[in-house]
C-alpha cells in the first residue's frame, strides 16, 4: 500500500491550483537533479525502486510529497499523483523533465481562459542544446486545425511530460490505467477525452526542457512496449473492424510487433471487460491521423 509525505516543493513561487506529478523508478540522480526546478508543489509517485530514491528524496527535498509503491504501476502511478494532488490542473514531468520558468503559470491561464480544454502538450526542447523534439512540428500541423475554443491546433493523442491535464476532465475517463501502463498510456486517455467532447492542443508559447536520461530501455525494447500498449488500446477502443489490421501491422513490424503481441496477449483478459469503442467521428479523426 502507498504511504506519503504532505508538504509544498522546493519551489519559491507557484502559479495557483497547479501541482507537478512526476512519476519514477530507479532514477534518483535524475530527481535530486530535475524537482529544484518545479515552481509548483510537487508529487513524486516512485514505482517501486531500489536505487534509494525515495530516501535521496525526502531527504533533499522534503517538501514534495513522495508516494512509494510497492511495486511499479506503470503510467497508472501519475494517476494516483494525480489523486493525491486535488488541484483543479496537473503538470506531468517526467524525471528527467521540467517546465520551463514562469511556463506552469502561463499555462494555468491558457487552460482557464479554454474551458473545453483537456489537455495543453507543450513545445519539447531536448537536450542542453535545446533541439525541438521532432513530435512538436507533428502535432503543429496536425490536420484537425485549430477550433476557435483551443488555443492551438487540436490534438487526439498527447506527450505525458508535456502535458497539463485538466483534473476534472482526467478523472473522468479513469486517467491513465494498469492495463496499458507504459510507454504508450496516452493514446486510450486521448480517445476517451474525445469521445467525451473534451479538447486537446498544442500549444508552442509553452515549453517543457526533457534531458533523456541515460537509464532507457534499448530501442527495440521499448518499441515492443510500444505495440503493446498500442494493441491493447485497439482492443479497449478501436472499432471491432480495425482490429485485424492492426494485428497485421505489428506482425509486420517484426521482431518488436511480435515481442508486442506476446506481452499484450497475457492482458486481454483485463482488456476486454474494459472495452467501449470510440464514436465514429473520433474514430474518423483517428483515420485522418493515420493517413497524413
Amino acid at each position: 500500500m502507498a504511504t506519503g509525505e504532505g508538504g509544498q516543493s522546493p519551489a519559491v513561487s507557484s502559479p495557483p491550483d497547479v501541482t507537478v506529478v512526476v512519476a519514477s523508478m530507479n532514477r534518483r540522480d535524475e530527481l535530486l537533479s530535475t524537482l529544484s526546478r518545479h515552481e509548483a508543489p510537487v508529487v513524486l509517485v516512485d514505482n517501486g525502486s531500489t536505487d534509494g530514491t525515495v530516501e535521496a528524496v525526502r531527504t533533499a527535498h522534503p517538501g514534495a510529497t513522495v508516494i512509494p509503491l510497492e511495486r511499479n504501476e506503470g503510467a497508472a502511478a501519475r494517476t494516483r499523483g494525480v489523486e493525491a494532488a486535488g488541484t483543479e490542473f496537473v503538470a506531468f514531468a517526467d524525471d528527467d523533465s521540467w517546465w520551463a520558468p514562469g511556463d506552469l503559470a502561463r499555462a494555468v491561464k491558457i487552460m482557464r481562459a479554454h474551458p473545453r480544454l483537456a489537455v495543453l502538450n507543450a513545445r519539447i526542447l531536448v537536450g542542453p542544446e535545446e533541439r525541438l523534439d521532432p513530435v512538436c512540428a507533428d502535432m503543429a500541423g496536425s490536420l484537425l486545425g485549430t477550433p476557435d475554443d483551443l488555443p492551438g491546433p487540436a490534438l487526439l493523442g498527447f506527450v505525458a511530460c508535456a502535458a497539463m491535464v485538466r483534473t476534472e476532465a482526467f478523472r473522468a475517463v479513469g486517467g491513465f490505467d494498469a492495463v496499458v501502463r507504459f510507454p504508450g498510456e496516452e493514446e486510450r486517455v486521448a480517445l476517451d477525452l474525445a469521445a467525451a467532447g473534451w479538447g486537446m492542443a498544442y500549444v508552442d508559447e509553452v515549453t517543457v526542457h526533457h534531458h533523456p536520461s541515460p537509464r532507457r530501455d534499448a530501442p527495440a525494447r521499448r518499441q515492443a512496449a510500444i505495440w503493446r500498449s498500442r494493441v491493447l488500446t485497439g482492443l479497449m477502443r478501436y472499432p471491432a473492424a480495425a482490429l485485424p489490421g492492426l494485428l497485421l501491422r505489428a506482425v509486420r513490424a517484426g521482431e518488436p510487433g511480435l515481442r508486442g503481441l506476446a506481452r499484450a496477449a497475457r492482458h486481454v483478459p483485463a482488456a476486454l471487460p474494459r472495452r467501449r469503442p470510440v464514436p465514429a467521428r473520433v474514430w474518423d479523426d483517428v483515420q485522418r491521423l493515420a493517413a497524413a
